[in-house]
């Protein structure tokens, strides 16, 4: 968790608050560490970017939340677009 502190420029409290939100729920190593994904790392700068602007931290995870599920509906959108078009059209 130091290193991932160290890297995002917060504190090791920040990130425990982000797992407290459960904003993300980061992997444990066998000594019982904290160790996080780099897309977990993202959505923590993400967190850090909007707390810095002033939003409140658990309206800051319930946007990154909000984003990443619209990134996700858009992506499965694209997909099945694709995938309509392969097919050509209704006969």
């Amino acid at each position: 968790m130091g290193r991932a502190a160290e890297l995002l420029d917060v504190t090791p409290a920040f990130l425990r608050s982000l797992d407290t939100a459960k904003l993300f729920v980061p992997q444990r190593s066998r000594g019982g560490h904290r160790r996080y994904s780099r897309y977990q790392l993202r959505l923590a700068q993400r967190a850090r970017d909007l707390v810095d602007q002033g939003t409140a931290l658990e309206a800051a995870c319930r946007i990154i939340i909000l984003e990443d599920q619209l990134a996700e509906a858009q992506r499965i959108n694209a997909e099945l677009q694709r995938e309509r078009r392969s097919q050509g059209p209704p006969e």
